[in-house]
This record gives C-alpha cells, sequence and structure tokens, in this order.
C-alpha cells in the first residue's frame, strides 16, 4: 500500500510577484527607471531576492561570463491589458503565460518537462516612474532557479534546447526530506530522497477552474496509479503530489506534478 504524501497547493515559485521600488542587484544606472526596453537576449547575474521583484535593473554581462539568467523575450505589452496598470491582474496573467510559452519553446520542453525543471523564469517590467513616462514594456528571463533557492545555478553559454530529449539530471527538480512539502528542492544531480516523475493535465486552454476539491481528488488519483507505473508496480512504495490553484490557472497552468520516493 502506498504512503500518500500530500503537497498543498501553494503556487508556482515562478515569476515576480510584487512592484518592489528596489529594482536588483548590481544595478547599472542606465537601466533604472529606463523608458527604452531592455537589451534581447542579454544575460545577468540575478539572485534569488531579485526574482521577488517586478523591476530588475541589474547590469547585463557578456553569456561567455558566469551568469544565472538570460533574457528570452523582451516586448510591448498590448494595450488592453495595460489597462489596470503595472499591478493590474490582466497584465500578470498575460505575461505569465507569455512567459511560461517562450520559457518552454527556448527550451525545447513539453508542458510536463517544464514543470519538472529546476530551471526557471521570471518577468520584469518597467518601474513606476518609467511606466508613467510611458513605458510599456516587459521583459522575461531564464533564471537557473527560484526565488526560495539559496543560489540560482550558473547557466551554461548556450541555452536553447536545453531540456529537449531526455534533459541531464543537472536540470531536474528533486527534493531531500520525509516529504516533498517540507523538503528542500535540490537538481536531481544531486543526493535526492523524491523525483518529480509525470505530470497530469487537468483542462483545456478554455477550461474553467474545476475546484480545489476536484483538482486535489483527480492529481491523488492519477499520482498513485502512474508513480506506481514508473517504479515498475513495487509491493509498496512513497509518492506525492504538487497542485496548483486558481491564481495559478488563470496565468495558464493546468497541470499537476507527480512525485515518487526514490533515490535514482
Amino acid at each position: 500500500m502506498a504512503l500518500l504524501v500530500v503537497v498543498a497547493a501553494l503556487g508556482l515559485l515562478l515569476g515576480a510577484c510584487s512592484n518592489d521600488p528596489g529594482q536588483g542587484s548590481d544595478p547599472d544606472p542606465a537601466q533604472v527607471d529606463a523608458v527604452a526596453p531592455p537589451a534581447d537576449d542579454a544575460c545577468r547575474r540575478l539572485v534569488p531576492d531579485d526574482l521577488t521583484r517586478t523591476v530588475n535593473a541589474t547590469r547585463t554581462v557578456a553569456c561567455t561570463e558566469e551568469h544565472t539568467a538570460q533574457t528570452l523575450v523582451v516586448g510591448r505589452v498590448p494595450d488592453d491589458v495595460a489597462g489596470d496598470g503595472p499591478d493590474g491582474d490582466a497584465l500578470v496573467a498575460w505575461t505569465a503565460r507569455t512567459c511560461a510559452a517562450r520559457f518552454a519553446d527556448h527550451l525545447g520542453a513539453g508542458e510536463s518537462t517544464a514543470l519538472r525543471t529546476v530551471l526557471g523564469w521570471a518577468w520584469f517590467g518597467p518601474s513606476r516612474r518609467a511606466w508613467d513616462d510611458g513605458a510599456r514594456w516587459y521583459r522575461c528571463d531564464l533564471v537557473g532557479g527560484g526565488p526560495t533557492s539559496s543560489r540560482l545555478a550558473t547557466l551554461p553559454g548556450r541555452t536553447r534546447g536545453l531540456l529537449a530529449g531526455l534533459p541531464a539530471d543537472r536540470w531536474m527538480a528533486c527534493a531531500r526530506g520525509a516529504s516533498v512539502q517540507q523538503g528542500r528542492r535540490v537538481s536531481c544531480a544531486q543526493p535526492h530522497d523524491w523525483r518529480a516523475v509525470t505530470t497530469i493535465r487537468l483542462g483545456e486552454a478554455r477550461t474553467a477552474y474545476p475546484g480545489d476539491d476536484a483538482v486535489e481528488r483527480r492529481t491523488r488519483q492519477f499520482c498513485a496509479d502512474s508513480v506506481a507505473a514508473w517504479l515498475r508496480y513495487p509491493a509498496s512504495y512513497d509518492y506525492g503530489y504538487t497542485w496548483f490553484g486558481a491564481a495559478e490557472w488563470s496565468r495558464g497552468n493546468r497541470r499537476s506534478v507527480c512525485w515518487a520516493r526514490t533515490s535514482r
């Protein structure tokens, strides 16, 4: 019989979450309060705290140098999305969907792999001063971790297609600890007790959010069977799951993640 390890809906640890007046670690004065869009395909040395803000003016470095972030796309926010201001729900949801899609496309990752990697994405926009002066750009960055990481991983000089095919364990998500919920997220190349092995798709793009109870129930049922299959149907096994609530659903995430207790 499987020992069920429940992981509550905590929300994705991807993307910035507050329009903080701080503009990042090691800011470039030329980028602070800039109305002009930042450079595309640029690299930076971001730190986890940078990922808690929607404004970032960290100076760029050559992508051949050590870096933890690479810009995936820079563009203009559509007028109908920008109507509620830089903190509006519509802008946050639209930017999250846009960055998530570009993140997966750039890495060559399917939806399942994109949710099971230690890599992440973050989005940034203009400061309030720049917004008031007419700036309407957004920036999506590939980053080597998330805002709760102890440090961000150094990215390789070339990241396109990094998760295509069978990705290296270095880039896939595992955890150490008695449970997934209480454990520390680590790369699967490190010693671990849990591995994110599969995902379940719970709806299509236009599907209304079915409610927490339905999402949790379907996730639990699927993961019990899916993890058993991944482990090749042992007599007993432990599994966990991560499901995401209504806020992430509105940003386009329709999947939950299944975890197997395993050291491999």
